[in-house]
């Protein structure tokens, strides 16, 4: 069963390659949905797959890229709705 999850990652994490090492990590786990910057400083992320892949994304969402800072995640849980076939970088 597919789960789905809503991130938002606030601390050093914009300039640091954290979008693209997430959509690495995310494509290396088979996971889909997105990342983006927000105009706050902060990452969001839609993360959907099984469970244990996105507990091995989240856990990975806490470090981030040797050159991050996170200080806060926060996730909130929704229900899966199967409406990406890829994960991608957002503008």
């Amino acid at each position: 069963m597919d789960e789905r999850v809503h991130v938002m990652i606030s601390g050093r994490v914009q300039g640091v390659w954290f979008r693209a090492t997430t959509k690495k990590k995310a494509d290396q786990l088979g996971l889909t949905g997105w990342v983006r910057n927000t105009t706050d400083g902060r990452v969001e992320a839609v993360f959907e797959g099984k469970h244990a892949l996105i507990t091995q994304m989240l856990e990975w969402c806490h470090q981030g890229p040797p050159l991050a800072k996170v200080e806060t995640v926060n996730i909130s849980k929704e229900p899966a709705t199967h409406e990406f076939h890829t994960f991608s970088m957002q503008y």
